[in-house]
């Protein structure tokens, strides 16, 4: 995946139990591949699956990292998520408070 120059992006993905996405937030903050995750829930999510309209509540995931840690990010999300399929997007931060977009990068830095 090739992302713009941006100091930051933001990966969303959504899970159907708040134990779920508290598991997934746990592990990659400590992983060192997000700088922070906002857990909000329940939403409700409707959505076409294998033909049928389906409808059921879900806990999103707002995760903050570099665009140098995403790549590593979605394959973490995928081998903890419980879905077949998940929703990962990838939206680039183009710009953000200096000091905390320091502290994310320094965050999410594999060798601390």
């Amino acid at each position: 995946m090739t992302l713009p120059q941006v100091p930051a992006v933001l990966v969303s993905t959504s899970v159907d139990t708040e134990a779920a996405a508290l598991a997934l937030a746990d592990a990659v903050v400590a992983d060192r591949l997000a700088a922070c995750v906002h857990v909000a829930g329940p939403v409700t999510s409707i959505y076409r699956w294998q033909g049928a309209i389906e409808r059921g509540p879900e806990w999103t995931c707002q995760i903050k990292t570099t665009p140098d840690r995403a790549a590593a990010l979605i394959e973490r999300i995928r081998a903890v998520h419980p879905y077949q399929l998940p929703e990962i997007l990838v939206v680039p931060v183009v710009g953000g408070d200096p000091e905390y977009l320091a502290w994310l990068a320094e965050s999410t830095a594999p060798n601390p």
